[in-house]
């Protein structure tokens, strides 16, 4: 499994990385990896920017029916982002949320998918 790496700076949870990568049995890659991905990991604070642009970018390099796991600082610490712009923007970059969970101590996780399209 090849999971990307977004939005990474100095304050992301470094135990919750190496969790991730121990269970993939891989390392993350970044954005410039340039081949498809099974799921997104998008770290991302209040003060980074427009969250919708960001999804959207996200979802370049994404297999069909991957995820994004978008993290964001939990409510109360520094750059916590409010639920309802979550909400907002995922339907607008084209996503529905279906799961969110604390994840580590600072961080809780949004996992957001591109809805099934009907054939």
């Amino acid at each position: 499994m090849v999971i990307q790496e977004l939005g990474w700076d100095d304050d992301v949870d470094d135990e919750l990385r190496v969790a991730i990568e121990d269970t993939i049995d891989a390392d993350l890659v970044d954005g410039e990896y340039g081949n498809v991905v099974e799921a997104v990991v998008l770290w991302w604070r209040d003060d980074d920017g427009d969250l919708v642009d960001a999804l959207v970018d996200a979802l370049t390099d994404l297999v069909g029916g991957g995820a994004i796991w978008l993290l964001t600082p939990k409510v109360g610490r520094s750059g916590s982002v409010d639920p309802a712009d979550i909400a907002e923007a995922a339907p607008v970059a084209g996503l529905s949320q279906t799961t969110t969970a604390a994840v580590s101590k600072d961080w809780a996780a949004t996992r957001l998918v591109a809805p099934k399209t009907v054939h």
